[in-house]
């Protein structure tokens, strides 16, 4: 479908991005003309980026699910992001202006992406206060990324299958504030997010629940230690 304008009104998850965060409605229609932001929309299992292509501009989900893969020496698939609405993909690959050559990205059942140009930061900056405001933001964005990788990389350096479960779920647990909490996955996409057997993980989440270590119902899941 066409690019579109953006409807500030319409997308609440605008200021869940650590770029837009605390904007008010004026501020937050400069920083979106500044960064060119125009909107799409893509059907359920849509590429938008395909293995070895570059990014021009970086994405911002405003509604949907947008994934990140890369396929092993074997060619198993390994989800490397879940990016849920509010969440941003691509910003380092666009700022470097690189490609990934064993990346590709695509919806898991539709989304609506807010596209953003990062020309603004490569060039001189000069005294423009919007730009220097925006492109500090753009770097945080950036180290609040790498954290969440780090954590990523805690969970698949688990030996057991139970070790990284029990990760995974204490940290959508501290995420979440609370004891019952969702996660963004069915159980076909926890096991590649894992990188693990599915029938493994329907396995041990059985047994962790028999042996009264959590209780979970689709993907909503409790803690009970």
């Amino acid at each position: 479908m066409p690019e579109k304008a953006i409807d500030t009104a319409r997308y609440p998850f605008l200021r869940r991005c650590l770029l837009f965060a605390g904007l008010t409605d004026g501020q937050l229609g400069e920083a979106l003309a500044l960064l060119s932001a125009t909107r799409r929309t893509y059907a359920r299992g849509e590429y938008l980026c395909r293995t070895g292509e570059q990014l021009a501009r970086f994405g911002l989900v405003l509604s949907g699910t947008v994934q990140v893969y890369t396929d092993d020496f074997e060619g198993n698939q390994m989800m490397m992001a879940n990016v849920t609405p509010g969440e941003t993909f691509g910003e380092s690959l666009c700022y470097l202006q690189r490609s990934a050559p064993h990346l590709y990205i695509l919806t898991a059942g539709g989304a609506e992406v807010l596209w953003l140009d990062v020309a603004p930061f490569r060039h001189e900056r000069g005294a423009d206060p919007l730009v220097h405001a925006m492109f500090s933001r753009f770097t945080a964005m950036l180290a609040a990324r790498a954290l969440e990788m780090n954590e990523r990389i805690q969970i698949l350096s688990k030996y057991t299958l139970r070790e990284k479960l029990l990760t995974f779920l204490s940290g959508w647990e501290r995420r979440c504030g609370q004891k019952t909490f969702q996660i963004p996955f069915d159980r076909a996409a926890l096991a590649v997010y894992l990188g693990v057997n599915r029938t493994a993980l329907s396995r041990e989440l059985s047994a962790m629940q028999a042996e009264g270590l959590l209780e979970f119902y689709k993907n909503s899941f409790k803690l009970l230690f």
